[in-house]
């Protein structure tokens, strides 16, 4: 079990490794998505390797023993998660091995290979990619980190949203992307514990409803096929941690299509001068697209969650 007190002692021990980032308003702008009321954006595309993924892979490593760090560290990611996995290796200056499926973009396979990782396509999508990561650090005696599954990891997610309370403790509702659903997961136990009466909604892209055909089963579902072509978005599961955090604190999760992130990724871009991957852009496409209608009055935080050249396309 995940608790509060976990996320803080998460967010004392990353403090000197990752940024504390902006929660600006989007206010004065020609095209604003939500005119009745306030808009914010917490901005992790801002964070140590371009997305949120640097707090709870930092976490995980600041967690380990020094043989597990010298033993070397593997996963699998769609990008992001891999970013924070090589951050962490360069931190601790221990090897770094990532898995990637080959829809990654070749952008965030060059980045990983600059900060010094080993990088593997395997496979269409990330599930198959993380099969091949877990039977190498088995075979190698390899530390893995899980991307969305661990609850050190979770813990570290959560922290951004100990930040958002802190810049705006009556926010009302989150919006957050959805991949497997480790941010999710510590976003919303954070702030149910916190601030119980905000509302948090969940953005899955239509084309890999994960979390979406779980919560309708009641259980977790392997999805048969993914269409999205947002690696950072696509697990065919979840697991049962996220899911039982999701079904507990979570409100909603709405579905977007690729078109509706990217042409929210050059809102972001034109509007904000932000340059996000799509996923960055999942939870304001939920706003722009109306799939998220909030009431008047509200204070809504959304999540740009990650940093890309998507809308530069």
């Amino acid at each position: 079990m995940i608790t509060v007190e976990d996320v803080r002692m998460a967010a004392a021990r990353i403090a000197p490794h990752v940024r504390r980032t902006p929660l600006v308003s989007a206010r004065a702008l020609k095209d604003n998505p939500y005119p009745d009321g306030e808009l914010l954006l917490k901005l992790e595309c801002l964070q140590a390797t371009g997305s949120f993924k640097a707090r709870g892979a930092t976490n995980k490593f600041l967690s380990l023993t020094e043989e597990e760090v010298q033993r070397g560290i593997i996963t699998a990611s769609g990008g992001n998660h891999g970013l924070a996995t090589a951050y962490a290796g360069w931190l601790g200056k221990t090897k770094a091995t990532v898995y990637l499926p080959e829809s990654a973009s070749p952008e965030k396979a060059k980045k990983l290979a600059d900060w010094g990782a080993r990088v593997v396509f395997k496979g269409r999508v990330w599930d198959e990619a993380n099969r091949e990561a877990l039977a190498v650090a088995e075979r190698e005696r390899l530390t893995y980190f899980h991307p969305f599954a661990d609850p050190v990891v979770i813990a570290g997610q959560g922290t951004t949203a100990l930040e958002i309370l802190e810049q705006e403790p009556e926010v009302d509702d989150l919006l957050v992307a959805i991949g497997g659903g480790g941010l999710i997961s510590g976003i919303a136990l954070t702030v149910k514990a916190l601030r119980p009466a905000a509302r948090i909604i969940g953005v899955e892209p239509t084309g890999a409803p994960t979390l979406s055909a779980s919560l309708k089963a009641g259980r977790v579902v392997e999805l048969p096929g993914i269409t999205t072509s947002v690696a950072t978005l696509a697990a065919l599961k979840t697991e049962p941690i996220n899911l039982r955090i999701v079904q507990r604190c979570v409100e909603d999760v709405v579905l977007v299509t690729d078109d509706e992130m990217r042409e929210a990724a050059r809102w972001l871009w034109f509007e904000m001068g932000l340059a996000t991957d799509l996923s960055g852009a999942a939870a304001l496409a939920a706003l722009r697209g109306g799939k998220f209608r909030p009431a008047p009055g509200r204070k809504v935080c959304a999540l740009v969650c990650g940093a890309g050249s998507d809308a530069l396309r």
